[in-house]
């Protein structure tokens, strides 16, 4: 289950941060298309994971 969780929070990630593009960016003048919004919805989850990624490993560091 803990893979079915992860996959789910990453899915849900990319979507609220592609959607949060969509709405915000014509606010500051930013004209992109969809695929350039997936683009960087994509690079944005790809640094979520490593964060991620890399915080657990710290955290687990401390409890040893």
């Amino acid at each position: 289950m803990s893979l079915v969780e992860a996959i789910t929070n990453v899915a849900v990630g990319f979507g609220v941060a592609t959607s949060t593009q969509i709405v915000v960016f014509p606010w500051f003048g930013l004209e992109v298309s969809l695929g350039e919004h997936l683009a960087l919805g994509a690079v944005f989850t790809a640094v979520s994971i490593a964060r991620s990624y890399t915080l657990r490993r710290v955290f687990n560091g401390f409890g040893r």
